[in-house]
C-alpha cells in the first residue's frame, strides 16, 4: 500500500471549481492537511453528493481551517465503482461510497450498508453506533486498508422503475435489473439478471433498453435522474434496502497517521452529515412522490408471492454465505440476534403506533 504523507503543505491539486472549498475568515495560514475524497455519486444529486459537501464544510469548520478536503465526482479522478480501490491504494485519502458496492470482493461488505429484509434506518443506526457495528465492520475493512464510518442514510428505499408490471416470480425471470449490493444475488436466485451500474449510467441504460428495470434510491433522487421518463411502473418496497448507510472510507495509513484532534473532527463531521442526509431525504421525498404520480408514474407494490419468495431465498443465501465466508459469518452471527431483539421491541411499541397513525392519515395524500 502506498504511504500517504501526513503533511501536505505546498501540495497542489488540479481541482474543479465545484470541488474547492472557500476558506472562511478563521483560516489564517495554509491547512496542515489537504486531502482528496472521491465520491461514487454525481454532483446532480444534491442529497447524496451533498452529504460529502456537508462533511467537507464541517471538517473545515471544526478544524478551523487546518484540514481541507477536496471532493471529486465520479470520473473526475476515478470511476464511481473504483472508489474503494482508489482509497486502498492511496490514490485518494478518502471515498464516499456504498460499502455494499463491493460485495464482489467479499459479501461481508453488505453489512455496512444493508442486507435484504434487514434493519430499518433506526435499527441500522442502533446497530452501527451502539451495537458494535462500526467496530466490527472496521475489523473487516482493515483487510482492505481502509477505516470506515457511516456518512449518510437514505432511509427505506423504493423498489425501482419497471417497463412492465411485475406480478409473479415468473415475471422476474430473465429481467435485467440494475440493483446494488447483495440484493442482486437474491434476485438471481429467482431468475432475474442483476446489473451493477453506477448512478450516472442508470438512466441511459434504462432509456436505451439495455436493462429492463432499475432501482436507485427513492422519489427525490429518482426524479432528478429522470427514471420515470424511461419506465412507468414504480414499485415498493425496496426490500433489499430497508435502510441504506453510505460510508466514508479513509485510507488506513492516512487515518492512523492523523493526530487525534483531526480524527475526532472527522468522526464528528461524519455523524453530523449522516443525520443531515437522513433528515433531508425524509423532508424531500413526500413532495417528490406526489410530483412523480401527478406526472404519470404508476405506483405499484410487490406481490406477496414475490416478497415471500425473495425473503426465503435471502435467508437461504445468508446461511450458505456464512458457511463459506468466515467474515460474513462472524458479522452475521452478531448482526442477526441484534435484528431479532430489535424487531421484537419495534413490534411492541413502534409498529402499533405507526399502523394506527398511518391508517388515519393515509387518505390525505
Amino acid at each position: 500500500m502506498k504511504r500517504i504523507t501526513r503533511r501536505h503543505l505546498g501540495r497542489t491539486f488540479a481541482m474543479s471549481a465545484a470541488g474547492t472549498l472557500a476558506a472562511p475568515a478563521v483560516a489564517q495560514s495554509a491547512p496542515d492537511f489537504v486531502w482528496r475524497m472521491t465520491s461514487s455519486f454525481p454532483r446532480t444529486l444534491d442529497t447524496i453528493f451533498g452529504t460529502s459537501e456537508r462533511f467537507q464544510r464541517r471538517v473545515f469548520e471544526l478544524t478551523e481551517g487546518r484540514m481541507r478536503i477536496d471532493v471529486f465526482a465520479p470520473g473526475e479522478l476515478v470511476g464511481g465503482l473504483q472508489a474503494l480501490d482508489a482509497t486502498t491504494d492511496g490514490t485518494v485519502e478518502m471515498a464516499h461510497t456504498g460499502s455494499y458496492y463491493f460485495v464482489g470482493k467479499n459479501e461481508a461488505f453488505a453489512f455496512g450498508t444493508s442486507l435484504p429484509f434487514g434493519l430499518n434506518t433506526r435499527q441500522q443506526n442502533a446497530w452501527l453506533y451502539q451495537g458494535g457495528g462500526i467496530e466490527l465492520c472496521n475489523e473487516f475493512y482493515k483487510e482492505y486498508g481502509v477505516y470506515g464510518l457511516p456518512l449518510g442514510s437514505t432511509g427505506a428505499q423504493m423498489g425501482g422503475w419497471f417497463r412492465k408490471e411485475i406480478n409473479t416470480v415468473d415475471d422476474l425471470k430473465g429481467l435485467k435489473l440494475r440493483v446494488g449490493g447483495f440484493a442482486g444475488q437474491v434476485l438471481a436466485r429467482v431468475g432475474a439478471v442483476p446489473q451493477q451500474i453506477a448512478a450516472g449510467d442508470v438512466y441511459p441504460a434504462l432509456e436505451r433498453g439495455t436493462i429492463d428495470a432499475a432501482e436507485w434510491v427513492g422519489p427525490y433522487d429518482d426524479e432528478k435522474l429522470g427514471l420515470a421518463t424511461a419506465a412507468p411502473y414504480y414499485y415498493a418496497p425496496g426490500w433489499w434496502e430497508g435502510s441504506t448507510t453510505i460510508h466514508l472510507f479513509v485510507n488506513l495509513d492516512a487515518w492512523n497517521g492523523l493526530p487525534d484532534f483531526f480524527r475526532t473532527a472527522i468522526a464528528a463531521a461524519a455523524v453530523d452529515a449522516d443525520m443531515w442526509t437522513q433528515a433531508r431525504y425524509d423532508a424531500l421525498n413526500p413532495a417528490a412522490i406526489k410530483r412523480l404520480i401527478a406526472s404519470g408514474a404508476k405506483l405499484r407494490w410487490f406481490s406477496q408471492e414475490i416478497m415471500d419468495s425473495c425473503y426465503d431465498e435471502a435467508q437461504a443465501l445468508f446461511n450458505e454465505t456464512a458457511e463459506r465466508n468466515d467474515w460474513f459469518r462472524r458479522i452475521y452471527d452478531q448482526w442477526k440476534p441484534f435484528q431479532e431483539e430489535s424487531n421484537f421491541w419495534f413490534q411492541v411499541a413502534e409498529l402499533p403506533f405507526q399502523r394506527f397513525v398511518y391508517g388515519r392519515t393515509s387518505n390525505r395524500g
